[in-house]
């Protein structure tokens, strides 16, 4: 029994999740993460949503495991601390450039962010049940054609391009190659200074680790086909 007046409990050291949702209640970074929302930083399409759990938890765990705090990793890539916390606590789900800066960062296949753990070998991915990410501004989509049940040392993609509207990719890791098939519309792939236009049927691959771009000059909207490897597995 203490005498002579009471005394406040020590207060237990903030974890990171805490510090998380602690800096996204300060003004300030809510602030910060108003402008993000407004740049195209994250996005809310209904069927990104459901992803938010599983990206939040990866890059948690992912981050946990390099012993990197937030701001450590807000400074290796680009995204800021107040919208890493927020994506940690799934509160956004961020834009496919916002991912491969995060995993650039992590040095992680992207699929590492969006993988959820399963025991069957056979899987069947519904197209009403698929995970699409989009562009900030919704002219570029991603739909995933593999399960994110790990991580992948390949991936393969469906992209859809709106007419009249591009895409900007920065580098992925080196070792990245993109295997792109058109089979809809007319693409003009921007890489390393070079231009090629691709028509349906048309394929071209190409070392991603420069920044390229996807361009949709025409009135109909481009459907291609991407598969990404990788020059080894990582995790």
């Amino acid at each position: 029994m203490i005498r002579g007046g009471s005394r406040s409990p020590k207060r237990k050291p903030a974890t990171a999740t805490a510090r998380a949702a602690a800096d996204s209640r300060r003004p300030a970074a809510r602030e910060r993460v108003a402008d993000e929302l407004r740049a195209g930083e994250v996005t809310e399409p209904e069927d990104a949503l459901d992803l938010a759990p599983i990206v939040g938890a990866n890059l948690r765990r992912l981050r946990s495991q390099r012993n990197l705090s937030l701001e450590r990793l807000a400074k290796a890539s680009g995204v800021s601390r107040a919208m890493l916390g927020q994506i940690e606590l799934h509160q956004s789900t961020p834009t496919i450039n916002v991912l491969w800066k995060i995993a650039r960062a992590l040095n992680v296949p992207f699929s590492a962010l969006m993988s959820r753990p399963s025991a069957s070998h056979t899987k069947v991915l519904p197209s009403g049940q698929a995970k699409v990410l989009r562009s900030s501004d919704g002219s570029f989509s991603s739909r995933a054609l593999f399960p994110f049940d790990e991580p992948h040392a390949a991936e393969f993609y469906e992209l859809r391009l709106a007419p009249e509207s591009s895409e900007k990719a920065e580098s992925h890791p080196p070792g990245t190659v993109e295997n792109l098939v058109v089979t809809a519309g007319s693409l003009e792939m921007h890489v390393a200074g070079e231009s090629h236009t691709l028509r349906p049927g048309d394929a071209i691959r190409f070392e991603a680790d420069v920044p390229h771009e996807y361009r949709n000059p025409g009135k109909s909207e481009v459907v291609m086909y991407l598969v990404m490897t990788y020059a080894e597995k990582q995790l």
